[in-house]
């Protein structure tokens, strides 16, 4: 993972773009020009009518210079109701495993079509804490800022309560399949999911943090979707917010529950995932052909 402490320079960058990019704001990876001054490029993304939030983690660039393979890692939001055109070209991407991060009470009988046609693996998080039925009566009697204490809580949990699920994840990983993995709404658990894998894979910090911010762009349509139901059942937009965009505080809360039990990533992932990240790297960088 290199000497350079990961966890100060991405806290550092957090801090600066928590300034730059309020509640709800574009995220730096989303136009050619800021992409390019990062030096870096988002990956692909696919265009789904029923799934959103997909997208390929090809292209992203470690520390040395090497770039994430594309068309190996993608992320998104729950691909269950994928209709048969999203089908159609979600088969050509050579899955080997769909990996979920809901719980049970998350999915829905009319969700079984999509395993006919994609091996899919169930790592549940959050088990009884993300359902809607769940998360209704707080979000009634709750502030923004309980929403936002609740939220820092979810990610500080991550780390420390589902290390099975999330060890599991970068095992399939280690293995070098072709993954998607995905939860709900495909930012949080997902998120945190992404941050261990880019990690492992020495992407820089800059490139980490955008790649989490991107969410609130990609799920734009949903979020003002699901604001105007949630109104409906007397759920105020102001606490809403908070739930259903990502926020660079929320992955720092992760990251310094990890430096406060383990000392840092590169500690969590090799000792307590148990993760070769050699092997990883071997998996899915490519050398920079520039």
């Amino acid at each position: 993972m290199g000497s350079i402490n990961l966890e100060m320079n991405l806290r550092a960058i957090m801090a600066s773009q928590t300034a730059s990019f309020p509640s709800g704001a574009t995220t730096p990876m989303q136009s050619e020009t800021s992409a390019s001054s990062m030096g870096t490029f988002a990956g692909a993304v696919l265009a789904l009518e029923n799934v959103h939030n997909l997208r390929d983690l090809g292209g992203l660039q470690s520390r040395d210079g090497r770039r994430v393979s594309a068309g190996r890692l993608f992320r998104s939001g729950n691909p269950a109701k994928a209709s048969g055109a999203d089908i159609a070209r979600l088969r050509p991407l050579g899955l080997d495993l769909v990996i979920d991060f809901r719980a049970s009470g998350e999915k829905s009988a009319e969700e079984r079509g999509f395993a006919e046609h994609f091996n899919w693996l169930a790592l549940p998080v959050m088990e009884g804490n993300m359902s809607m039925s769940d998360l209704l009566p707080r979000l009634r009697v709750s502030t923004p800022q309980d929403m936002v204490d609740f939220m820092l809580q979810v990610y500080r949990d991550f780390p420390v309560k589902h290390q099975s699920a999330f060890g599991r994840f970068m095992k399939e990983a280690e293995a070098g399949q072709t993954l998607l993995y995905h939860c709900s709404a495909g930012k949080d658990r997902t998120g945190f999911a992404t941050f261990l894998l880019l990690s492992a894979l020495d992407v820089v910090p800059e490139t980490i943090l955008a790649n989490y911010l991107e969410s609130n762009s990609w799920n734009q349509k949903l979020i003002q979707d699901l604001l105007v139901r949630l109104e409906a059942l007397d759920v105020s937009p102001e606490a809403a917010m908070p739930l259903l965009e990502v926020r660079a505080e929320y992955l720092n809360a992760s990251i310094q529950a990890i430096e406060q039990e383990w000392g840092g990533t590169t500690d969590f992932l090799r000792e307590v995932l148990s993760v070769n990240v050699s092997r990883l790297q071997e998996n899915y960088l490519e050398v920079d052909p520039g």
